[in-house]
């Protein structure tokens, strides 16, 4: 069965999961379930403006079946410009667009409400390249960006508070469903709300009433712009785990407060701060942090009020939220990743199809990781998203062909899946014993193991879409021959490269995914890695090493450790090898090594950078396409194409995307 025609006949089994899917009230207006999609920075708005492609983008998630979409955040003043790519909500431009989000979720009995949001301090970047002027309460610097913001002065805090309420009328006249003020993340809010960041001395400064009276006034002019019926709510880090940042005591006090006063109808709860890079790294939780992991500072405050609790935090899985919602630590939970990656986790949940559910597994590499790079967001497991307009709908061929996919790692995988889809006749050939490629190489190392998950979820589909597989089965030019196929797709895959180097006497060296393989073959004593990419692989056998004893030299090609990475990921992993006291060589690639010494080379300077007393070297070098069949297929003149690392080696994301551009093409 296709997943477009999900069962929902069968009431039975609904009872799985019979909080998540009950109706909940917030103000004036009713959620059909509990699943929320959190306002999130998408790169699909163009000009300040809602475009056809972030709508396809929000459409999706709502005909798979989420309760609430929250529309990314909108500037409500021209100080708000945090990125180049921020929606606007500061002139009745911004109508048309909202109001034709609005009639394209609607249908689906989505709810929709929308951010609005000033940064403050937090800016990011401007149009034309340069630094904009920051404001904040008080001139108090940013770490993490490193901006020095110039004070507010009383005019502008009324012009901003007026902005609040001006532009929830505008998504209010434009048929949205409410708002939410983000005070969430170290934003202008927070900022006053922070006895660190506000050292102002007037009315908006100075005691904790005079704190709270911006957040207070933005709610006020929501109110009277909009009326007592419209929904407002609250998006609030309650821990910003930072030392500078928002103390959690003020955080929940404030949140207490607004709710008593009638003023927020629920609240929205996450951590972490956008003002220093450990507490940045919660914006977008990676596979480091458990599940979950904030449903118990939620519970704390859903015990203190009497507005619905909505929680963020890595919350992947329908069970997951079923259980923290039973457990009264929240009312809803936030899951807006397992919704990049899933769009219709809701309706696949709600049908009790929840192993066809297709879980994050907190990479942050097409994401958040997209976003950090001003590109739209995908997800690299799910590369329709952000490209709903192109392969949102799976067209059936006009001709079911014949097709032999070779190879079994993410590219293969998605491949055959696509295209079986569409009903061509496929089978997939492995030459290994399971499907998996570089990933099973990958869920080896600390800290990495739920990457799996991206095979787990593809072996999935490939196993719904009907495909064959063989396993242990190597292919060549008579085996295509024999098979006759329309078409050959080619996912070989890559292998370990080796750089040239000048060798004396009988050093032990090794390939990382040996070592990754079998940790145990490292001889004892000090071990140098040489880290050519920046990625995980460095980084992971590095830890892998000195998690067997070994003391570990990184030496990294660029200027330091994990650079090919996203922010969060490599936050963690820095921490993580910091405490392992692994010492970090920057800007040196290997040259030689003999029986105990390990030769780099500066890669400024050419200088010789020498490690003595090394017991041995691991080569995290990257690799080389493994081309040879496409090449042989190619000089036949057999119908064959390449996808994945035998044209180009790169990541899982480049494989799964040219796997479904592959067969979205049969």
């Amino acid at each position: 069965m296709s997943r477009s025609a999900l069962t929902s006949d069968r009431p039975e089994r609904l009872v799985m999961f019979p909080r998540l899917f009950s109706p909940l009230a917030i103000g004036s207006v009713t959620l059909r379930n509990r699943i929320v999609s959190s306002g999130h920075d998408t790169v699909m708005a163009e000009h300040g403006q809602i475009t056809d492609r972030l709508i396809a983008y929000h459409e999706a998630r709502a005909r798979g079946g989420a309760g609430l979409i929250v529309v990314q955040v909108a500037g409500i003043h021209e100080t708000a410009r945090y990125t180049s790519h921020v929606l606007m909500a500061t002139d009745d431009s911004c109508v048309p667009g909202y109001r034709a989000l609005a009639e394209a979720v609607a249908p689906h009995g989505t709810l929709l409400f929308g951010q609005l949001f000033h940064p403050g301090r937090e800016v990011m970047d401007l149009d034309d390249g340069t630094l904009t002027v920051a404001v904040a309460p008080s001139a108090v610097p940013t770490e993490r960006f490193r901006v020095m913001p110039r004070p507010l002065r009383l005019a502008e805090i009324r012009e901003i508070i007026d902005g609040y309420g001006q532009a929830a009328a505008r998504l209010r006249r434009a048929g949205l469903d409410g708002v939410e003020i983000v005070a969430s993340h170290g934003y202008l809010p927070s900022q006053f709300l922070n006895p660190a960041a506000n050292l102002r001395t007037d009315a908006y400064g100075g005691s904790a009433e005079n704190r709270l009276r911006f957040l207070r006034e933005a709610f006020e002019s929501v109110r009277r712009h909009c009326g007592p019926d419209f929904p407002v709510g609250l998006r609030i880090s309650l821990d910003e785990r930072d030392p500078s940042g928002l103390p959690a005591d003020i955080a929940f006090a404030a949140s207490v407060s607004l709710a008593g006063e009638g003023l927020a109808d629920y609240l929205s709860v996450t951590t972490g701060t956008s003002a220093s890079l450990a507490g940045s790294d919660h914006i977008a939780p990676d596979m480091s942090n458990a599940s979950g992991y904030l449903a118990p500072l939620a519970g704390k405050l859903r015990a203190a009020v009497r507005v619905p609790v909505l929680v963020a935090g890595r919350i992947n899985q329908p069970q997951e939220a079923e259980h923290i919602i039973a457990d009264g630590q929240a009312d809803a939970c936030v899951m807006t990743r397992a919704m990049i990656c899933d769009p219709e986790m809701p309706a696949l949940a709600a049908a009790g199809q929840t192993d066809d559910i297709r879980a994050c597994i907190g990479c942050n590499q097409a994401c958040i990781g997209h976003f950090h790079l001003g590109f739209p967001i995908s997800c690299i497991q799910h590369p329709e998203t952000g490209r709903e307009r192109l392969y949102g709908i799976r067209r059936r061929a006009d001709r079911p062909k014949n097709v032999m996919i070779v190879g079994g790692g993410p590219a293969g995988l998605k491949a055959a899946a696509v295209a079986a889809e569409r009903g061509h006749d496929v089978t997939l050939y492995e030459a290994a014993g399971r499907v998996g490629g570089q990933v099973l190489v990958a869920e080896r190392l600390p800290g990495r193991e739920e990457f799996g998950g991206a095979i787990t979820n593809l072996s999935r589909e490939v196993a719904r879409a009907g495909v064959a597989i063989r396993l242990r089965t190597t292919v060549d030019l008579p085996a295509v021959q024999a098979q006759s196929p329309d078409l050959v797709v080619v996912a070989t895959g890559a292998r370990p490269y080796r750089p040239p180097l000048e060798i004396m006497d009988s050093p032990w060296i090794a390939d990382a995914w040996d070592v990754i393989r079998r940790p145990e073959s490292a001889p004892p004593g000090k071990i140098v890695v040489a880290d050519f990419r920046g990625d995980w692989v460095g980084l992971g056998t590095a830890r892998l090493l000195a998690a067997a004893g070994h003391e570990v030299i990184l030496a990294v090609r660029g200027y330091a450790a994990g650079e090919s990475l996203q922010q969060y990921v490599r936050d963690r992993l820095l921490a993580a090898i910091s405490r392992q006291r692994i010492t970090v060589l920057p800007l040196v690639r290997p040259f030689g090594a003999d029986d105990d010494t390990v030769y780099l080379q500066h890669v400024l300077t050419d200088e010789p950078v020498l490690v003595a007393g090394v017991a041995g070297l691991v080569l995290a070098c990257g690799s080389s396409p493994a081309n040879e069949l496409l090449d042989t297929l190619d000089s036949a003149g057999v119908p064959a194409l390449g996808i994945g690392d035998c044209l180009a080696p790169r990541t899982v994301e480049e494989a799964v995307l040219e796997g479904l551009v592959a067969a979205s093409g049969i």
